[in-house]
């Protein structure tokens, strides 16, 4: 599991509620869940809005008991590992993955913590993202998705009506803002260890391709992504129409250059509208321009997760706690409380209708076709690191054998984890 790749946020140390324990002394049942922090400081913490939630669902359920344990996310991996070694392993925890519990065979599967209008109400896209081996443990508590931005006044000033579709489009586009805007970075390529594996995915599925076929295998170094990246070099690097050197621009840079009127265009999660807005960007969203009509449109889903364990034996109670949590209340209350977008179907139409969310109308659009990283294969976490480490060569001259390299390591990686 890892921090979650949705906003990075500053360290807020642990916070817990009262209670604690399998039992109260009613003889009732205590469940403990344990939670990222998504707020900034102890006024916003999550603690906030579990402490309201926990009481809320106390009151209209006697005999459960909610203990929770807000951490912050560069503890929380850390703590949940120390409970489990410890012989403390929680009802529920809410992280940034679920891999490596389910290859420990912790956990229930969602189907049997979920009523079936609950998991039905769940994104599609979404649900089959937290499957392994076909069977669904990760539940979706909260998302992001990708899209385009650019940069209004610059395709004023450079005589572009509309955003560009496709590649050839972009790089034309890309061309009139190095002539007519001198001293902007056309296009924002951040290829730097920080993020370097989501850049590369959302490039290589718009060129038709992708970081793993359907059957879980990783395809790094196939034709398509090779004709991608050869591309990139080609028609951005070697132009002069993004960085000197990718590799070396993590998506913080990236973000801030286009939120200070650095560069005219990238690709951007929901975090950078507010951003932008801060920094009096005028701005535009868009889909995510694609090799060419013959591609479908795509973008690159990310979620955090909820598991629920089996150590305790409390799945009845599990189960009821997270209907209630799952409600349309309140799920809209922290995604729109924490700046987040939704992984249930009736918390979509109800954002995508509020003209308060129009900011995020290209985000919210994109859900329910996103695309994840091989978030179920527990080699995954490791492979991610290679890709954050040195994808972003394979758009240097001369780096040609990076792909295939990397592809090596995946698979030797994939074939050890399946053996172990």
């Amino acid at each position: 599991m890892k921090r979650s790749a949705l906003l990075p946020l500053p360290i807020v140390g642990s916070l817990l509620l009262t209670g604690c324990g399998a039992l109260d002394m009613s003889g009732g049942v205590t469940l403990n869940l344990v939670a990222a922090d998504y707020g900034d400081n102890e006024t916003n913490s999550s603690s906030i809005y579990w402490n309201d939630l926990a009481r809320r669902f106390e009151a209209a359920n006697s005999g459960i008991k909610i203990h929770v344990d807000v951490v912050s996310w560069n503890d929380i991996d850390k703590h949940l590992a120390d409970l489990i070694a410890k012989g403390k392993t929680p009802d529920i925890a809410q992280t940034g993955g679920y891999a490596d519990q389910v290859a420990a065979d912790r956990l229930y599967p969602a189907g049997e913590v979920l009523s079936n209008s609950t998991q039905v109400n769940l994104l599609d896209s979404f649900a089959k993202a937290g499957q392994v081996l076909g069977s669904q443990y990760g539940i979706p508590f909260i998302s992001s998705s990708r899209v385009f931005l650019y940069n209004k006044d610059y395709f004023d000033k450079a005589g572009i009506a509309n955003p560009p579709t496709t590649w050839d489009e972009l790089r034309r586009d890309a061309e009139l803002i190095k002539s007519k805007v001198p001293g902007v970075i056309p296009y924002a390529l951040p290829l730097g260890p920080e993020e370097a594996q989501g850049e590369a995915m959302i490039w290589t599925m718009s060129g038709g391709g992708g970081l793993s076929d359907n059957a879980g295998n990783y395809t790094i170094d196939s034709a398509q992504n090779r004709s991608t990246f050869n591309w990139l070099r080609t028609n951005l690097v070697e132009k002069h129409l993004t960085y000197d050197d990718p590799a070396k621009v993590d998506r913080k840079t990236a973000f801030n250059d286009f939120a200070s009127g650095k560069t005219a265009m990238l690709n951007g999660h929901p975090g950078l509208v507010s951003k932008a807005a801060a920094g009096k960007i005028r701005y535009g969203t868009a889909v995510i321009p694609r090799k060419d009509a013959g591609v479908k449109p795509s973008t690159l889903g990310v979620a955090d997760w909820v598991m629920a364990f089996k150590a305790n034996d409390h799945k009845a109670e599990i189960k009821k706690f997270l209907n209630f949590a799952y409600t349309k209340e309140n799920t809209l209350k922290f995604d729109e409380q924490y700046n987040m977008l939704p992984v249930t179907q009736d918390t979509l139409e109800e954002m995508s209708a509020n003209p308060v969310h129009k900011d995020l109308a290209e985000f919210l659009n994109a859900l329910p076709s996103a695309n994840f990283y091989p978030l179920g294969d527990p080699s995954w976490d490791k492979v991610s690191s290679m890709l954050k480490q040195r994808i972003g060569e394979a758009v240097r001259p001369g780096a040609e054998s990076v792909l295939g390299e990397l592809q090596t390591a995946a698979a030797a990686e994939a074939s050890r984890a399946r053996k172990g």
